[in-house]
Parts: structure tokens; sequence; C-alpha cells
């Protein structure tokens, strides 16, 4: 049962959010209740999983692998719970921060989609339904990119959505052939039968496939130009849950599939996610670099630390798998709560435009603290979240001998830490701005900024915890990546003894 909460919850919030329709503040109430509880199911299912091992859950009472499972491991229910803590986050923020036309208008529904699609997609065991999954998230953000009609959002949503259904057309494309193969779309089967496969090459190129298609879904190079152009165009609450978690669903499937399925030419496969992983590291930073946008930097470091999270796979090994997760835990938190201090600066000031801000250090000294947190985490500083995240990688990559892409990840690390500075100088510590057009747009900004700082507060503090007293978080990402590399331990789990015997008879 427990498996199934992360997806019954949004699904059961959004559906009676809309017979809500006409009370905005009853949905207000409903959202957050319903990210509680999605938050307090999967940390429940992590430590059911952590305590129990692998759970499952086989919808309909069909077995695997005829039919609908769900499947959480270490990894999959660190996610939920990841999405948990982002999903509340960004509903209580956006008690304050959504106007009342995107209220009106379903914004508390399909954000509870939303969740409800990433929870699906960290929880399925098959690829047929990770499709679907993906799907669910495509429709509820494409609305939520678009919702309010301005002209930038429709730009940025019309670009989103055209590149994510050509993404989503190769991976129909993948799953298609891959059970004209091997006549399943279970994951746990596949592993099984994939391996004997004939000829070789043929797993090869399927593994291609999904690589672009999981590629788009997490912006790598060179697929990534789409979410530079989108991710700063909605509102700051529906950009913070974006970056949080979006991309790290595409993260997450590349990681599942070549630790799971595409194993069987790791020289050539993993070689080349490593190489993708420097070339995103570095177009990203670099892209960061020449941007004046408080939000445009933000969205181009996205695609810079996608590059960290990759790398730990293309090494593939216990250690660097345990680095990606590492990774993945410290930025989905710090990338959402830049984005909702972003929020704040919009809310008193009245722009992102860098040129256009000044004097918060004296103004409001507690958000400089609260943005200098996550903003020198992000760059690696210690003794924050990102330093160790990223001193596990670099080591995994000096212990591989891969010295040009630790090269890169260094050089990326200081560009990372310039184009924070560069906020720092421009919004915090320049004077304030004072010509026409340059004050904030609400005449009283402070009215509702405690509902907006709060989770902002919270956020900081996790980012320091994982820093200072982050040997739990880091023994949780060595069993999550253990996990991965023994396949045996998530075959066991969803297939029946039975089956595996008959399978392995069959080969031999």
């Amino acid at each position: 049962m427990l498996v199934v909460l992360p997806i019954l919850i949004p699904v059961a919030t959004a559906a009676v959010s809309l017979l809500l329709w006409r009370s905005p503040r009853a949905q207000r109430v409903l959202g957050v209740i319903g990210a509680a509880g999605l938050l307090a199911s999967s940390v429940a299912l992590l430590i059911c999983v952590s305590t129990k091992g692998i759970q499952t859950a086989q919808m309909g009472g069909w077995i695997a692998p005829y039919g609908i499972t769900l499947v959480a491991d270490l990894l999959g229910a660190i996610m939920v719970v990841l999405a948990g803590v982002t999903g509340l986050a960004v509903v209580v923020y956006s008690l304050v921060s959504i106007d009342p036309g995107r209220e009106k208008f379903g914004y508390y529904p399909l954000t509870h989609v939303l969740l409800m699609g990433v929870c699906g997609a960290f929880l399925t065991g098959d690829l047929f339904n990770l499709y679907v999954w993906f799907e669910v998230m495509l429709m509820a953000s494409f609305v939520l990119l678009a919702l309010g009609g301005e002209r930038p959002q429709l730009e940025g949503a019309i670009k989103y959505v055209t590149i994510n259904l050509i993404s989503s057309a190769v991976f129909l494309a993948g799953v298609g052939l891959t059970y004209g193969v091997t006549g399943t779309l279970n994951m746990a089967d596949l592993a099984l039968r994939l391996p004997h496969v004939r000829p070789d090459g043929l797993v090869t190129v399927l593994a291609m496939l999904f690589l672009v298609a999981f590629g788009v879904k997490a912006a790598i190079f060179p697929l990534f130009f789409w979410l530079p152009a989108s991710y700063h165009t909605p509102p700051v609450a529906v950009s913070a849950i974006f970056a949080g978690l979006l991309t790290k669903v595409g993260v997450y499937a590349l990681i599942r599939v070549f630790t799971l399925l595409f194993v069987a030419d790791i020289a050539f496969t993993h070689r080349l996610i490593l190489v993708l992983a420097a070339g995103t590291m570095l177009t990203g930073v670099l892209g960061a670099a020449a941007q004046n946008e408080f939000r445009r930097i933000l969205s181009f470091h996205i695609v810079s630390q996608i590059g960290y999270m990759v790398l730990g796979l293309g090494l593939f090994t216990p250690f660097a798998l345990a680095g990606s997760i590492f990774y993945i835990m410290h930025h989905i938190i710090v990338k959402t709560n830049l984005f909702l201090v972003s929020g704040v600066v919009q809310r008193l000031r009245g722009s992102l435009e860098l040129k256009k801000l000044g004097g918060l250090a004296d103004d409001a000294p507690l958000l400089g603290v609260l943005f200098a947190v996550p903003a020198l985490s992000l760059a690696g500083v210690p003794p924050l979240s990102g330093f160790f995240a990223k001193l596990m990688l670099i080591i995994a990559g000096l212990e591989e001998g891969q010295y040009a892409v630790v090269a890169v990840a260094l050089f990326v690390g200081l560009l990372t830490l310039f184009s924070m500075t560069k906020i720092w100088n421009e919004a915090f510590w320049k004077p304030r701005p004072t010509a026409a057009g340059e004050m904030p747009a609400d005449s009283r900004p402070e009215r509702g900024l405690i509902w907006m700082t709060a989770p902002i507060v919270v956020l900081a503090v996790m980012t320091l915890l994982i820093g200072l007293a982050g040997m739990p978080i880091f023994a949780l990402a060595e069993r999550a990546a253990g996990q991965l590399l023994d396949r045996n331990e998530y075959i066991q789990a969803v297939l029946p003894v039975e089956y595996i015997e008959s399978l392995q008879g069959a080969a031999q």
C-alpha cells in the first residue's frame, strides 16, 4: 500500500480540488494538506524500503511481468521523498506568490497532477508506463507553463512542448522496438532478456534511442536548448518546481535504464555518457556566465549541474553512482531554493534584470543570507552540501583516471562561483536603484513575505544539514548505488522465483 500512496494522494488531491473549483481558499488549504500527505507517505515509504528491502505492488493482482508493477527501491524512494519536499515547499510558497487568475484556472490541481506524474515515473517498473507518466508530466507542465497566457510564457511553452513531444516520439519508438525484440516491457524481465538478444549491436541501438529520449528530458548536451528558453517565463513557483523536479526525472530514467538494462556494452554507452556529461557541464555554465537576468542564469545552471549528475553514471563505479545520487539530493533542494529566492527578489524590486536590482543586502539582510547558502552550495564551497557532492564525483573520476573530465568539473565549479558572485554583487551589494520604473511593482512588498520566506528557510537549513551532518545521507546514497549495481536484488523483488528459473533454464 505504501508504494501506491505517493501516486494516490496527489491524484485524489487534484480531483477534490477540481470539485472545489469555485473556492480558491479551499483549493489552497487542500493543496497544502495534499502536499504534506505526499511528503509523509514518501518518508514512510523510504523508511520501509530502507529497513525491509525493495517494495513492490502488482496492480489488479496480475503478477509480474504480465501486469502493471510498481517498484520502490532506495533510489526510487529517495526521489519520491525529494518530490514531496519540493512539492510542499512550492505549494506553501504559492499561497502568496500565485495570482487569483491562475488559481481560478486550476493552478493547484495541475501542480498535484504534475506531482502524481513525477512520483509515478519514479515508482513504475515498466517501460511503457514510464512513457505514460512522462506524458502526464508533459501535459501538466505544459499547462502550468502557459497558464496566464503572457507572450513570453506562450513562446517558452511552444518551444518546451515541441521538443518534448519529439522526445516522446523517440521514447515511444524505443519502447515499441524493445517490445518487438523481447516481447516484454517489464524492466526486471528486460534485465533478464536483453543479454540474450542477438545481434548484440541491436541492444546498443535501443540504448541510443533511450539515451536521446531521456537526454532531452534531462537537458543534457547537445539537447538542452529548450530549457533556458522556457524555464524563466512562468511564475517563479512554477519555475521552482520545474527546476527542482522535471529534469531530475530524465536523469533518474537514464540512471535506471543504464544500470538495470543497458550494461552489455559499457565501454561504448557509458563512455559516451561521460563525454556528454562533460559537454553538459561546460556549455551550461558558459551560457550562465553570459546572462544578466536572475532566472536565466539559474536556468543555464540547471543544465550545467545535470552534467555532474550524469558524470557518476558515465564513470559507472559504486562510489561514482553514490556521488550522483548525493548530488541529485543536494541539487533538488538547492536549485528549488534559489528559484524561490528569486521570487522574493522580484517581489521586493519588481524585476529580475540584474541591472535593475541592488541594495538588498541593506534592505533585506536575511534574504542575503538565504541566497548565500544555496548559491555557495551550488558552487561547491565547503562545508555546504554541494562541496561534498562534487568531491565524491571528483574522487571517483580521479580513481578511474578520467583527468580531463575532472578538470572540466573543477573549471565549471569556478565559473559557477563567478555566476553566483555576479548575482550577489548586482542584486545585493551594489546600491539600490532609484530611477523611475525600477522600484518595486508591489506597493506593499512585505505583505505575505513570511509565507514565501518560510520554505526558503527550511530548504536552506536542509542544505546546511546535508553539508554539516551528511554522513547518514552519504550512507544512504552508497546503499542506493549498491542496490543499483546489484541487479539481481531488483529482479528477484519483482519477478516470481519460478519465472526467473524458467527464463534461466530456457537461456541455457
